[in-house]
């Protein structure tokens, strides 16, 4: 399933002992900054032609994601962040591989207080539509701003993330290595502050009515997301296992995309891009896999498939820096 990827690059280097009108947007009071900032940083060992996820993709599921996100894990963060240091200033979260922008949509919302959130993504045309789509007020009315960062994860370090409240990301986890997740932990830990990382594929999938092949075109799938050490459905297991290695309070929610007869244009765009995965995986698969994409799709069609889609939501609340607990 395609998931948006990318992550924060160091800024460039700036001149020192600018007057305070002239600080970055990060080190100044939130209500002072900008609605929306775009910033443009190089990309060191992307080529230009690196693929990109289509927002109409990601504008297609963005309901069905917002629907299955585990909101059980919203108390629990709630409780740290008010406790965050520095709330009085406002909240700054930063939003890794955050495409067009749908967890900023979702989470800004249903938090108080001013935020500023700080979008990373590798694809300059994602960053944009997440920056002009960015809410505008939190769930108290109080100001979110957001900046964008161009860049990969790959490149994310602790200092990165100085001044950061919460770090958040969706459907993410799946399409890291274990040693991305390693660095990720890393710098969160650094920082002191939660992780809510939701949306990860839990390699599970449910198809009413059932068919023959629907086991193995799963099993294909999976195999497809753990090519070349991508972490696919032992994405969760992982980071849990590094989070809590850390010292990080780490709780696990399901988080199922649940379609039925009103979801069928998400329904045929996932099961396109999910039998394609599988049939790439085992080639042998080709001429089975077509005819049963065919009446799958005819199903979705006439109203009849119903699809489950299971992800599990992850929240790790670090140690605050200065080892409060």
């Amino acid at each position: 399933m395609p998931s948006a990827t990318g992550g924060p690059e160091q800024p460039s280097a700036r001149p020192h002992g600018r007057p305070a009108a002239e600080r970055p947007a990060a080190n100044r009071p939130i209500a002072e900054r900008p609605t929306v900032r775009l910033r443009e940083a190089p990309v060191h060992g992307h080529p230009v032609g690196s693929p990109r996820y289509a927002p109409e993709w990601l504008r297609l599921r963005e309901s069905a994601d917002a629907a299955a996100r585990a909101h059980d894990l919203l108390d629990p963060l709630r409780i740290r962040l008010a406790d965050s240091p520095g709330r009085a200033d406002g909240l700054v979260v930063h939003d890794l591989g955050c495409g067009t922008g749908s967890m900023g949509r979702w989470l800004a919302p249903l938090l108080d207080g001013p935020q500023h959130w700080v979008l990373h993504d590798r694809d300059p045309y994602l960053l944009h539509f997440a920056a002009v789509a960015a809410p505008h007020t939190a769930a108290d009315g109080s100001r979110v701003t957001v900046e964008t960062r161009r860049g990969d994860l790959a490149r994310l370090t602790p200092d990165a993330l100085t001044g950061a409240a919460l770090v958040t990301a969706s459907a993410l986890l799946d399409v890291l290595t274990a040693a991305e997740v390693g660095k990720l932990a890393a710098a969160c830990t650094a920082a002191g502050c939660p992780a809510l990382l939701t949306l990860s594929v839990a390699g599970r999938v449910g198809l009413t009515p059932a068919h023959p092949l629907d086991a193995e075109i799963t099993e294909a799938f999976n195999d497809h997301q753990r090519r070349t050490g991508l972490l696919g459905p032992d994405a969760v297991t992982t980071a849990a296992e590094v989070f809590a290695g850390r010292g990080a309070t780490v709780r696990a929610h399901s988080s199922p995309w649940r379609l039925g007869p009103g979801d069928g244009a998400l329904t045929a765009q996932w099961l396109r891009g999910w039998v394609a995965a599988a049939v790439e995986q085992r080639p042998e698969l080709r001429e089975r896999a077509g005819r049963y994409l065919e009446e799958r799709l005819a199903a979705c069609a006439a109203g009849q498939l119903r699809v489950v889609v299971h992800h599990t939501d992850l929240l790790a609340l670090c140690r605050p820096t200065g080892g409060a607990s």
